[in-house]
């Protein structure tokens, strides 16, 4: 499910290489769109209020208020505060995890073997903590800062014992999601497989940015009106800006 929208010209692009790492602002009225370029990749993603960074993310809230346990087209990621932090308003993946988390280094040794700096250069296996931690560090924020993340174009499933499977596959290349800023937000984000991704070889996949104005506020249509509690969560975020 997609929302139909006209964009103008694309602002700016970029790719984030596998095992790389970001963080930006995107302003509000911007919209981001996310591709999997090569498919099967992962984005494991951060948000926060850009003004006042103790608002953050809240995925539990985010899923339970709309009765979701994926996100998609035509849902929002709130805050802390039940501020929209961004609308997904476009997916062709149809599936994004909310579970997983990231990887830590010990994590990473225990399921990819050594892979360090010294004998791979740039090419040594990062962790998602620290990359993460990283880009967090550039906005004045700390490990207490970091929270559960949003791991976009991966797919788990809960089965009946409340057990997770991971779901091979689940993301094409060419596959995007666009994310549209109903306030300035802070993204923060890594390019790295998903911490339930059975493969055993380190190879994180390239994932591409690229940022567009909106040619009509019509994009938020499609979250403002999936359920109740989005209208009132679009709502609190405007009066920010009375």
């Amino acid at each position: 499910m997609t929302a139909s929208l006209a964009l103008r010209s694309t602002l700016y692009e970029e790719t984030v290489p596998g095992g790389g790492h970001t963080s930006f602002v995107l302003k509000r009225g911007q919209l981001l769109r996310i591709t999997d370029i090569e498919g099967g990749g992962n984005l494991a993603v951060l948000l926060f209020n850009a003004a006042e960074k103790s608002e953050r993310l809240n995925l539990p809230d985010s899923l339970k208020c709309q009765h979701t346990a994926k996100f998609t087209a035509g849902h929002c990621l709130y805050s802390d505060m039940g501020r929209v932090l961004a609308a997904i308003s476009a997916d062709t993946c149809g599936w994004h995890d909310s579970f997983g988390g990231v990887l830590n280094a010990a994590e990473v040794l225990e399921k990819y073997g050594q892979g360090r700096y010294q004998e791979l250069r740039n090419g040594f296996f990062r962790n998602g903590a620290d990359n993460l931690l990283v880009e967090m560090g550039k906005w004045d924020m700390r490990l207490q800062d970091l929270l559960m993340c949003l791991n976009l174009f991966s797919r788990v499933d809960v089965d009946a014992d409340g057990c997770f499977h991971f779901v091979p596959g689940n993301s094409k290349a060419g596959d995007y999601v666009e994310l549209y800023a109903p306030m300035d937000t802070l993204v923060v984000l890594t390019a790295l497989q998903h911490p339930m991704d059975p493969n055993t070889q380190y190879a994180p996949k390239p994932i591409g940015l690229s940022w567009h104005e909106v040619a009509s506020d019509g994009i938020s249509v499609l979250c403002r009106t999936s359920r109740p509690e989005n209208g009132r969560g679009f709502h609190n975020t405007e009066r920010l800006f009375i």
